[in-house]
């Protein structure tokens, strides 16, 4: 590049814990790129960790719900306005507007990064006030976004279908990074690891979990985690289910290698559960760990490649246990499906995903 180009990427989460946002502002800062990172700034937010690229938080009276989207957004719009930035990406939906003024008013080119169907989620899909408001918003911005990728084929399909947007996928892969030591003592426990929030089935794991012999570690927080409390505390198994909070990436790649097998469930209540493609489905291949997965499209075109998960047809109690037993139980499966992430890996990497993402802020600038 003639120049170093300033891009500015918006989120509204805690930045400290963003994988998938440090992988990219990390990838395009050491390919010459002036990155900014924004996000939000709540009263348990932790000092931000360094990192090769500026952050910004920006902090809000409110701390959820419409109130907070309103005065984030407000907030955000301003920053933006007196940032200096030959192109802006917003993160979701929930940034859009604010990018899509700014990027209007100065010239200037911007990018939609969807990690998911928004509007389709289950704590917006199941409100009906809810989903007409960020349905709307998502009619009035998504169609001047040109430029765009998501994490999977079939979330890219519906945009096409929906705007006539043809959006790229790079998928939320990990680093490739051998994993630290493995757990050797007799005790073995389950992982789950990522947001707790709604339509993730903790309704059906934690009673699940009665009849499997193993420990489960949740690493994580959210929208859902008060009622999963309440949910082990339900059917008494405080003992059984440890509940670890939200933890930094680094102490994720720690735990989970040492963890036996792997949890990705969604309930298929809406399009952004039944065409996602997880974060941690691919973090549980790179330590090396099988895991039990919903036999959703994106999730079953991985495992029809490389085997590296047990699929189970729905997210009722009894197939949930049904899985967990047996992946506990035939060491046969188990080590097959082992060996095959050990080999998956080589492939499912950042080192390799990131060229595509390189590749398509380049062609922007063209």
């Amino acid at each position: 590049m003639t120049a170093q180009k300033r891009i500015i990427f918006t989120v509204t989460n805690d930045l400290n814990f963003d994988q998938r946002m440090i992988r990219i502002c990390r990838s395009m800062a050491a390919v010459g790129y002036a990155v900014t990172l924004i996000g939000r700034q709540s009263g348990k937010s932790q000092p931000l960790v360094g990192q090769p690229f500026a952050q910004q938080r920006i902090h809000c009276f409110f701390e959820k719900g419409f109130f907070f989207y309103a005065e984030y957004n407000l907030r955000l719009f301003f920053v933006l306005l007196f940032k200096k930035a030959d192109l802006i990406c917003a993160i979701d939906l929930d940034t859009i507007l604010p990018c899509l003024f700014v990027s209007t008013l100065k010239g200037i080119k911007r990018v939609y990064d969807a990690h998911e169907l928004f509007c389709e989620m289950k704590e917006i899909a199941t409100r009906p006030v809810h989903y007409l408001i960020w349905k709307m918003i998502e009619k009035i911005s998504v169609p001047f976004f040109n430029h765009g990728y998501t994490v999977c084929r079939p979330i890219a399909d519906e945009f096409q279908k929906l705007y006539g947007k043809k959006y790229q996928v790079i998928r939320n892969l990990p680093y490739f990074n051998l994993p630290g030591p493995v757990n050797t003592s007799a005790q073995r426990f389950l992982i789950y690891q990522g947001a707790v929030n709604e339509g993730r089935s903790f309704e059906t794991l934690i009673p699940a979990m009665k009849s499997v012999d193993s420990q489960l570690y949740i690493y994580g927080n959210g929208n859902y985690y008060h009622q999963t409390e309440a949910l082990i505390k339900k059917f008494q198994l405080e003992l059984k289910v440890i509940l670890k909070g939200k933890s930094f990436p680094d102490e994720l790649r720690v735990a989970t290698p040492q963890a036996y097998a792997g949890i990705t469930l969604f309930e298929n209540n809406g399009q952004s559960n039944y065409l996602s493609l997880a974060n941690r489905f691919f973090d549980y291949i790179m330590a090396g760990i099988p895991q039990v997965c919903v036999d959703y499209p994106a999730y079953r075109e991985i495992n029809d490649q490389f085997e590296v998960a047990l699929l189970i047809p729905d997210v009722r109690t009894e197939s949930i246990r049904k899985a967990l037993n047996l992946l506990l139980s035939d060491s046969v499966l188990y080590e097959r499906l082992k060996k095959n992430c050990e080999l998956a890996r080589n492939e499912l990497n950042w080192q390799k995903e990131e060229k595509k993402l390189i590749n398509f802020y380049q062609d922007i600038e063209k």
